[in-house]
């Protein structure tokens, strides 16, 4: 057994070092974290889930659906992993192929046709990054989603509950309210792929984790989001029907905030909030 390092009496051992953003990343990656499903058997009743994209396949990896909330019929849509290898197998891991983004589309336009609220989960590492996808149109797909979302004319309230992973969760995101759990993350990019693109090194992923700032309390300093979700104390994984019931308390109130907006007002508000987004000149603009 190798003899422990001397330490001088009095002296004082130096801090084990922490990274907050790490921890949060692998709490967001918790193969117990509440998924899509598990928030809407708990929050949602009568959901009822639509599938398709009229155009090639049905995607298992996003999830569609009409339900209720409180009362107030809704659209869901959102990523959702699976549980167990088959199960993982069968959502590909969280990662949409065009095919789940089509579906997605489709059925947010049948929302604004019926005036039905949409909510929407981010749950993925990313999308599908795969040649058949490519082949399919992966990067139209999302970007066609990008445009239309912001021309809908219904609320949408979008939820990052686990992992947001670039465009793939971005081409659900364009919302009238953002908001993350606490322990979920949002960025470009993996904090492994910037690792290894930055460092040459993907094992330094929680050095790349804490300079992207991709925690919600960076994101909400940034003004990135509108409000951080609290979980339950550990994780949400440790307590679903309390993470469940906090994330409920949050939807009521942005659909409360957006109930009067007329369809126009919602649109322009989508768009000037984007807009916002890595504005780096207004002060200097206004100083002028």
């Amino acid at each position: 057994m190798a003899d422990e390092p001397e330490q001088t009496p009095g002296e004082t051992p130096e801090p084990i070092e922490t990274n907050p953003s790490w921890e949060r990343v692998q709490i967001a990656r918790h193969p117990k974290r509440p998924h899509l499903l598990d928030y809407v058997q708990r929050i949602f009743t009568e959901f009822h889930e639509l599938h398709g994209d009229r155009s090639f396949a049905d995607d298992p990896a996003i999830v569609c659906g009409m339900a209720m909330f409180e009362g107030v019929p809704v659209m869901i849509v959102g990523q959702q992993k699976g549980r167990d290898t088959k199960q993982k197998l069968r959502r590909n891991f969280g990662m949409p192929k065009p095919e789940g983004y089509r579906k997605a589309m489709r059925l947010m336009r049948l929302a604004d046709k019926f005036s039905r609220p949409i909510l929407t989960f981010l749950d993925t590492p990313g999308a599908y990054p795969g040649i058949d996808a490519e082949e399919r149109g992966q990067a139209e797909a999302i970007a066609v989603n990008l445009r239309e979302m912001t021309r809908l004319g219904v609320p949408i309230v979008t939820t990052v509950i686990g992992e947001g992973g670039s465009g793939g969760a971005l081409g659900l995101g364009i919302a009238n309210r953002i908001y993350m759990l606490e322990n979920a993350y949002y960025s470009v990019i993996t904090p492994e792929s910037c690792a290894a693109i930055i460092y040459r090194d993907s094992g330094k992923a929680p050095q790349a984790a804490q300079a992207l700032r991709m925690t919600a309390c960076d994101l909400k300093e940034l003004g990135l989001i509108d409000d951080i979700v609290p979980e339950p104390p550990g994780g949400a994984h440790l307590d679903p029907d309390r993470a469940a019931e906090l994330l409920k308390i949050t939807l009521r109130k942005g659909l409360a905030d957006l109930v009067s907006m007329t369809p126009r007002q919602l649109s322009d508000d989508r768009y000037d909030k984007f807009r916002r987004m890595g504005n780096f000149f207004a002060q200097g603009a206004g100083a002028a």
